[in-house]
């Protein structure tokens, strides 16, 4: 089986999309299903506003229609609402072949924020955008029930998984004593950054990433270690070397770096919003709460090693079961489900929409 994903997020990226598709590739091949990717690389690309590292295809419909007859594929995925995603959903549609899509980034937050524009208007885009498909993928129960409270359709789950053999609890301090207050992730405005940077907290405070923020935060915190870009090993020692990661944003749809904390043994500190409120078991992996500061300092009391075994939990090769699930529910017809689902070892058919 061949599934096509067109995304506007690949490497040299590095963010949890870029991640989530990575590893799924992955964990397809181990199904015996061949994922492609349609990514930036193959268009002429301009730098994005405000984010010059990640580079915006032009259009180019000829590139797309080449790799559909190169490809041939038997589903097709369309990661993001980017150029490419708007090039894949034209072919697609002009073709009459079905798609799904997913929700990564809360783009009507993001350009709110960002451009003063109106939420509602790109919440109207993106609603038209994705109600074009056959199915939309969402990471977490809240998230969908929100998105179908806006009048988006065909809402169907699909999780995420965590690496185990990379994130776990280790015996290192590369930043000296407790507590070590840790965050990990783009250092970009959506992000809420400065509301934990801002906190009275004991011991230290350590930010992991970069982003078009990091040297006006690092000029203006001076008391905070930040490490730069961290990935692999580096990245899960810093988890591990931490004592609570505290996660302020308000907009993520899911936050993958809240499995990789947990999994290293870090509770969590958050507000109770979508994405922490859908992964954090709170008072047991982390501590939910408006106030974050006394979030974080619940947060040093609770047991590391529940804290790891419950991140365990999430498995990539559920995710992948779960999205193949989607797609072949969503995408292929009667027979050709049917002969999917001999040749591939499924564990269930797709999921409901979420209610």
């Amino acid at each position: 089986m061949r599934i096509l994903v067109a995304s506007d997020a690949w490497h040299p990226q590095v963010n949890g999309v870029v991640r989530t598709y990575e590893r799924l590739s992955v964990e397809l091949a181990a199904l015996g299903v061949e994922m492609t990717v349609l990514a930036p690389h193959e268009f002429r690309t301009l730098p994005c506003p405000t984010y010059p590292e990640i580079r915006l295809a032009l259009p180019g419909l000829g590139r797309v229609a080449h790799c559909f007859e190169t490809v041939k594929p038997d589903a097709v995925h369309i990661a993001t609402e980017g150029p490419i995603g708007w090039m894949a959903r034209r072919y697609c549609l002009a073709r009459g072949i079905r798609f799904t899509t997913s929700f990564h980034t809360r783009f009507p937050e993001y350009l709110g924020q960002r451009f003063a524009i109106p939420t509602a208007w790109t919440v109207s885009v993106l609603r038209r955008f994705h109600n074009a498909g056959a199915g939309l993928m969402v990471a977490t129960p809240s998230l969908g029930r929100e998105l179908e409270s806006q009048g988006f359709e065909r809402v169907l789950p699909w999780t995420r998984g965590i690496d185990t053999t990379l994130f776990h609890p280790r015996s290192v301090r590369h930043f000296g004593d407790g507590p070590v207050f840790l965050y990990v992730g783009r250092i970009a405005a959506e992000k809420n950054i400065e509301a934990f940077l801002d906190l009275q907290l004991p011991g230290r405070k350590v930010v992991v990433g970069s982003g078009p923020l990091l040297e006006e935060l690092r000029a203006r915190y001076p008391e905070v270690i930040f490490t730069g870009k961290r990935t692999g090993e580096a990245l899960a020692e810093c988890y591990a070397s931490a004592d609570v990661f505290v996660f302020p944003s308000r907009t993520d749809t899911f936050g993958m770096v809240l499995l990789e904390a947990m999994a290293s043994g870090l509770a969590v500190a958050a507000l109770p919003v979508c994405g922490p409120q859908d992964i954090v078991t709170d008072g047991v992996t982390g501590v939910l709460s408006a106030d974050l500061r006394q979030a974080a300092l619940k947060a040093l009391a609770l047991d590391r090693t529940v804290i790891s075994v419950k991140a365990a939990e999430y498995s990539w090769e559920h995710a992948a079961r779960l999205f193949l699930a989607n797609v072949t529910g969503a995408c292929l017809t009667g027979p050709q489900r049917m002969l999917a689902r001999r040749k591939l070892p499924l564990a269930k058919a797709a999921r409901p929409p979420l209610s």
